[in-house]
């Protein structure tokens, strides 16, 4: 069983917001090793000489883009991407109903929504952090969404599996959270964790996801 202020822990290091203005923004390498297979991580390796090892710049330094404000009120919207959801939930041992919780309020599920800083689709990821987490396709609704949940993975292991310090780190960024031993001072943050721990447990208590979805936590 899941506890409410946590996420699930798991082992494995494999493995931003529109409403609150995150991107999404910790830090990620990657590196590839003997047998050739690649490995995400929140932290340097000790001998970089001895793999293949990548920075993640995660604040992309690209062209602004146009912002696209969720615009989709349909309420299919909320169970269209049930089964990737799940898919990616399971994968990454994330809780679902805080896959959903991030989703909900990162883009109200609409996957054709832009952030002014340029954090794009459902999981508002920006298109460095894509890159660094092999999305293919920032505005294809599956890899953003498993995108976004193995970024959470790689927070949740760099937080012991804290719900709150994953949330804000979602947010603000691994850094922040950790300068600040905490959640950041930021009123941004601050709301964000708050809006997003407020949906998972509508999402962790009541079984209709369109319910769950609509009106505040």
């Amino acid at each position: 069983m899941i506890r409410p202020g946590r996420v699930l822990p798991v082992s494995m290091v494999l493995a931003l917001a529109f409403f609150m203005g995150g991107d999404a923004s910790a830090e990620i390498f990657q590196y590839k090793d003997a047998n050739g297979v690649i490995h995400f991580s929140n932290r340097k390796a000790a001998s970089p000489a001895s793999g293949v090892m990548a920075a993640a710049g995660i604040r992309a330094n690209k062209p602004a883009v146009a912002a696209f404000a969720p615009q989709d009120k349909n309420l299919q919207r909320f169970t269209r991407y049930d089964e990737w959801i799940r898919q990616a939930a399971t994968l990454y041992q994330i809780p679902e109903p805080l896959v959903r919780a991030v989703i909900k309020v990162e883009s109200d599920y609409d996957a054709r929504a832009v952030s002014v800083a340029g954090a794009r689709g459902l999981m508002q990821l920006m298109p460095d952090t894509a890159d660094r987490l092999q999305v293919r396709d920032i505005h294809d609704p599956r890899e953003n969404i498993f995108g976004g949940v193995r970024l959470l993975r790689i927070l949740a292991n760099a937080f012991n599996g804290d719900l709150e310090l994953t949330v804000a780190a979602y947010n603000a960024g691994e850094e922040a959270v950790q300068r600040f031993r905490g959640i950041p001072p930021y009123a941004q943050t601050r709301q964000y964790v708050s809006k997003v721990t407020g949906y998972y447990r509508r999402y962790r208590t009541t079984r209709d996801t369109v319910e769950a979805s609509v009106g505040e936590p």
